[in-house]
């Protein structure tokens, strides 16, 4: 047996080596296309973009390339015409495996999907009975490509070379927790670091250290700071009274701090009960913050107010009828929309900002990511469907859906640069081309 997964694991490298197969008709995309964070340019998933078709050919938008790529959720960045991600080699389709212990950050030729650079590094397997890791998504800040792995390895890459500038092991430097506290599945570190000035901060865990702040630079400490709870969550940064604030979705609660030195300026309670608080907030100009999980928490909209140096929370409402358990949401006006669920059946809903009232469900997909665009938004199902639609608080309106894009679970949301859709599940990433014919 210990023969036959070796076997299994040296196909499976081969196959992850194989050159792209597709039409390769599309043109590197100019430099100023990009999307190098979580979430996209504003990190809420909604882009500033033009041209996308209403309505795609029935066979589904035409496919630029594809490509083999290991197991992982990380999302896809895009610069410069390049391409980073994370993944593992293994098997994508079952739930024990096989799996390399080890994963690999890769830089991509946006335009082919070939490979430029990789780098590996050994990664113990955790709990990936749902789906294997690396989970949290890379940053890049200028020449720099920021990356977390499954067991809290921080690197910063030459994100044209791949060379390693320094580096980070959270657990063995800073004596971080190995995994959270409370989950009974524990898969690994999932959190996707953000930019504030010439710093990059993340969750870490441990007393006073909740989340760490390091020079982009050197990976000096900058700040420590807090001793709540993490979670998975992604931070997102946020303006109250003409200042930023650094909103952090822990493990039990959800916190503000200043981004320039960790002070907790905030804190309001929002507990699963497990840590599993996975899902983006959301800030509105009218400065109320959305936040939602799984389990035993639910939906919860946040008043920020701002006296003085002060800023105060004020609950609007709380539903746990509303659950997005780890697959983003988006906010349109006064309404966010998203896919509603725990274990069971999950429905895309739209759900009142001001009230928490549902306006609707929608029963035609499973759990989903979204991207708002020209619009429109693109809805990835986890089963691999990919549909367009109008999302309105009357309702869904469904303008293309293109069945089985991917054949196994996509859990990671997709990116969307110019008018080219990136997107992966756990065997392949594709290259779409969304714009219209």
């Amino acid at each position: 047996m210990r023969n036959m997964l070796v076997v299994v694991a040296a196909a499976w490298l081969s196959v992850v080596a194989l050159p792209p197969v597709g039409t390769h008709a599309q043109v590197s995309p100019p430099a100023s296309a990009s999307w190098r964070q979580w979430g996209g340019p504003t990190r809420d998933f909604i882009i500033a973009t033009t041209g996308l078709a209403d309505k795609w050919p029935d066979a589904g938008p035409p496919v630029l390339w594809s490509r083999p790529l290991g197991p992982g959720h990380s999302a896809i960045l895009a610069d410069e015409g390049r391409l980073y991600t994370m993944y593992r080699a293994g098997n994508g389709r079952a739930k024990q495996g096989p799996w390399d212990a080890e994963e690999t950050v890769v830089a991509m030729d946006a335009a082919s999907g070939q490979t430029r650079w990789e780098h590996r590094y050994p990664s113990r397997r955790e709990d990936f009975s749902f789906g294997a890791g690396p989970h949290s998504t890379p940053l890049i800040v200028g020449e720099r490509l920021f990356t977390i792995g499954t067991n809290k390895q921080l690197f910063a890459f030459d994100k044209n070379s791949g060379r390693v500038l320094w580096s980070h092991d959270l657990i063995k430097e800073f004596n971080s927790p190995e995994l959270l506290i409370r989950p009974v599945v524990k898969t690994g570190y999932g959190c996707s670091p953000i930019a504030y000035r010439d710093t990059i901060i993340c969750s870490v865990g441990g007393p006073g250290q909740a989340v760490m702040a390091f020079r982009q630079s050197d990976g000096g400490v900058v700040w420590k700071s807090g001793d709540f709870l993490t979670s998975e969550a992604p931070p997102i940064l946020i303006e109250m009274g003409g200042r930023p604030q650094l909103v952090i979705f822990g493990g039990g609660t959800v916190n503000g701090l200043d981004p320039a030195n960790g002070t907790v300026l905030w804190s309001h309670p929002h507990d699963p009960g497990n840590d599993l608080n996975c899902a983006t907030p959301l800030f509105g100009p009218d400065n109320i913050l959305f936040v939602s999980s799984a389990y035993r928490a639910g939906s919860r909209a946040i008043q920020l107010r701002q006296d003085g140096a002060a800023t105060h929370t004020d609950e609007l409402w709380f539903t746990n009828r509303v659950r997005f358990m780890f697959l983003n949401a988006i906010r349109l006006g006064d309404y966010v929309y998203g896919t509603t669920g725990d274990f069971g059946p999950a429905f895309l809903t739209a759900l009142n900002i001001k009230t928490g009232q549902a306006a609707w469900q929608h029963r035609g997909f499973g759990r989903a990511s979204l991207i708002h665009a020209d619009g429109k938004t693109i809805i990835m199902d986890e089963d691999g469907d990919l549909a367009l639609a109008r999302l309105a608080p009357e309702g869904v309106t469904i303008l293309s859906e293109a069945k089985k894009v991917f054949d196994t679970t996509s859990w990671t949301v997709p990116t969307l640069v110019g008018r080219t859709l990136y997107a992966r599940d756990r065997e392949k990433i594709v290259a779409l081309d969304l714009g219209a014919q």
